[in-house]
């Protein structure tokens, strides 16, 4: 008879459980990297719409971050008022990374 040490591990774990703590890792990861994504996008709308100080070392790294995560979503509406351009711009660019991550975080945990 095996022992049951070699079929569950040291912790009284099967391999088939430590795969689905990684694969729920994963997706965590990915669910709060969108989340983070949409957080700098939303702070960079805040920070445009309170009118911060653009020379601001905060407010020029948010801006600098958010313009790497924004996509094409920058200029997809152009209105007269550029404080609402960069609101629905950034806007659905939050909403964008919140949906696609949970999204692909669903499709990990269902692939593995």
């Amino acid at each position: 008879m095996a022992d049951s040490t070699e079929e569950t591990g040291r912790e009284g774990r099967t391999g088939a459980q430590w795969r689905a703590d990684i694969v729920g890792l994963i997706a965590n990861l990915v669910r709060w990297a969108g989340l983070l994504i949409a957080l700098v996008l939303v702070v960079h709308v805040i920070l445009v719409m309170g009118n911060a100080n653009t020379a601001n070392g905060i407010t020029t790294f948010v801006r600098d971050t958010a313009d790497v995560f924004v996509l094409a979503f920058k200029n997809l509406f152009a209105p007269e008022d550029a404080k609402l351009g960069v609101l629905i711009n950034y806007g659905l660019a939050a909403i964008f990374w919140l949906v696609v991550t949970t999204i692909v975080a669903r499709l990990i945990r269902r692939l593995a």
